[in-house]
């Protein structure tokens, strides 16, 4: 199984409306994906901003490259991010794991 975050950040002001976009957005067209096997994200304030990091899990690089590209490493944006003020990192972490749980929950 593969695992795939992104990491972004917005100003406080702009979470709620961005949480909500991105719940629009990257987790609803990440589970209609063939071969997505969660979507999950985690949001943490820190000074000015809020950090999301969206972590999708894939049965395979293929079921990846559907949703991402063939540069899947690159960001995935969206025309209406800017609206939000995001600041996206452009390169994600891909790496295998072991299940489909939430790497979030503690």
């Amino acid at each position: 199984m593969i695992s795939r975050t992104w990491h972004g950040i917005v100003p406080l002001a702009m979470k709620t409306g961005f949480e909500a976009y991105e719940y629009e957005t990257g987790v609803k067209d990440t589970l209609a994906i063939k071969g997505n096997c969660g979507a999950y994200l985690k949001i943490v304030n820190q000074g000015a901003y809020a950090h999301f990091f969206l972590c999708t899990k894939w049965d395979s690089w293929e079921s990846m490259v559907d949703y991402a590209g063939i540069e899947p490493e690159i960001a995935v944006t969206y025309p209406e991010d800017e609206k939000y003020g995001l600041i996206s990192d452009p390169i994600v972490i891909i790496q295998e794991v072991t299940d489909s749980k939430n790497p979030f929950d503690n």
